[in-house]
């Protein structure tokens, strides 16, 4: 699974890690993310992330 860095302020999101803190479990492919989750540095959505 690929990872997604924050065009704003550098956060990656690792789907082997995901985002638990914020209800994305591991294993969750950025694509299954829910849309309304945002970045959890800066608080930007998802279209603000360049696959990397």
């Amino acid at each position: 699974m690929q990872k997604f860095e924050c065009d704003i302020c550098g956060y990656v999101y690792d789907p082997e890690l995901g985002d638990p803190d914020n209800g994305v479990a591991a294993g969750t492919a950025f694509a299954d993310i829910p849309e309304d989750w945002v970045c959890p540095e800066c608080g930007v959505d998802k279209n603000a992330f360049s696959e990397v």
